[in-house]
């Protein structure tokens, strides 16, 4: 697979982005790719609720969302077999190449783009080379056209290659709403691997820059509040009413001061307040949308069960009733010193990478660490990787965009971590 044949990939998945659980052009689009490069050269191909534990999908939208994704896809002609075995969610595929004896080695790269518009401003680069986002209110921000294109060149190389042993390639879906993570991790095609790569692009480290290890990754819960209270004119009877917003901007503020803990650094945020419907009328209903992070699982964890307690408070103290979910979740995960050394001492010697970091701190949250911890509870190893990329604006910004060279690097890389991992058996 040439440089060019990348980058066309990279561009086309770029063109239609499709959020969580809604990746069915997508997923097609990949699973053609792998056919038509590698017909009976892999083992099995997995497509959809094949390549999922389907009753641990989180974060599932709602069936008109859904639907309309799936007759957007239709719409371009995809194949329709495939996307039939999608309909209802069930996106993602987990291709398998066998080439004899040796250990099963995956890679897990996520495939869902962000629900935000892309720039198109005449200077940003999809813009001026005709591969911005055609799915206004959707773009790949962060970078997840690379990782799949990433996974498929990564299958070619080995394919090409002496490695002797297994490779699985997990395209996951759902990352950005931490809900796919844990349908994989959880699906048979995990219980064998014996190591685990995973890997994500830029991350503020420039092309060219290799990052052997990443740690730091926040655990992280979503939770959901619904406060209800009873409806009544404002003026002229406002002792009627028990208003639900007063609860829900009471939980927002005293969510904020949740106690910091001495174990680890926490997080809190309420990211979408909710409620009323006129000036005139106390609101009988209102909600929040908000997640918890902590530096470990058991940090998170503490966060969750504060949280709960200031939201049950602040509805009691304006005598409304509250409704608290937990949605998505994902844990925190460490990566193995010893991939850390194989990946180092690969990305040492390519010529394209110029700087080698054995470790940095992720600072935020990857489901990818649900495939990480199932594999080394397993008793296998794994490692989170970072291959850097020059990006003109941060991720999830409308101005975000890689460069196309770090595609190849990290297929160098990951596909030379593959084969020495296999060889040296860490």
């Amino acid at each position: 697979m040439t440089a060019d044949d990348l980058v066309e990939l990279r561009r086309d998945l770029h063109r239609k982005p499709e959020p969580a659980w809604r990746e069915f052009y997508t997923t097609a689009r990949i699973v053609d790719e792998l056919e038509s490069r590698f017909g009976d050269e892999l083992a099995e191909l997995h497509v959809g609720p094949d390549a999922l534990a389907t009753d641990h999908r989180l974060a599932v939208p709602d069936d008109a969302e859904l639907t309309h994704a799936f007759e957007r896809a239709r719409e371009t002609g995809v194949d329709e077999d495939v996307l039939e075995s999608l309909e209802g969610g069930y996106t993602g595929a987990v291709a398998v190449l066998e080439k004899g004896d040796g250990p099963t080695v995956g890679l897990r790269v996520d495939i869902d783009g962000l629900p935000r518009k892309e720039s198109d401003d005449p200077d940003h680069e999809p813009t001026a080379e005709g591969f911005r986002s055609e799915h206004e209110g959707a773009m790949h921000a962060c970078g997840h056209d690379a990782h799949a294109t990433i996974g498929v060149g990564v299958l070619e190389a080995i394919t090409d290659s002496d490695f002797e042993g297994t490779l699985k390639v997990f395209f996951q879906p759902a990352e950005e709403v931490i809900g796919g993570g844990k349908s994989m991790a959880k699906s048979e095609h995990i219980e064998d691997v014996d190591y685990l790569l995973a890997t994500h692009i830029g991350l503020d480290h420039p092309t060219g820059e290799v990052v052997a290890g990443i740690d730091g990754f926040l655990a992280v819960s979503h939770l959901e509040a619904e406060f209800s209270g009873e409806p009544a004119h404002a003026g002229g009877h406002p002792e009627q009413g028990r208003n639900a917003v007063q609860a829900m901007a009471t939980a927002v503020q005293n969510l904020y001061a949740i106690p910091r803990n001495s174990d680890g650094p926490t997080r809190i945020n309420a990211g979408v307040v909710e409620g009323g419907s006129a000036a005139n009328v106390i609101p009988e209903s209102a909600s929040i949308v908000a997640e918890v992070r902590g530096e470990t699982t058991e940090l998170m964890e503490y966060m969750v069960e504060k949280a709960e307690r200031v939201l049950e408070s602040a509805a009691e103290m304006h005598d409304c009733e509250v409704e608290v979910e937990l949605g998505a979740q994902a844990p925190s995960a460490t990566s193995d010193q010893e991939l850390v050394d194989v990946v180092h001492d690969v990305a040492t010697d390519l010529r394209n990478v110029e700087n080698v970091l054995e470790r940095d701190e992720l600072g935020g949250s990857e489901d990818a660490t649900f495939l990480m911890r199932e594999v080394q509870q397993n008793g296998g190893l794994a490692c989170y990787v970072g291959v850097g990329t020059d990006h003109p604006g941060g991720h999830h910004t409308a101005t975000f965009d890689v460069d196309e060279p770090s595609i190849g690097y990290g297929v160098e890389t990951l596909a030379g971590a593959i084969e020495q991992i296999a060889d040296e058996r860490p």
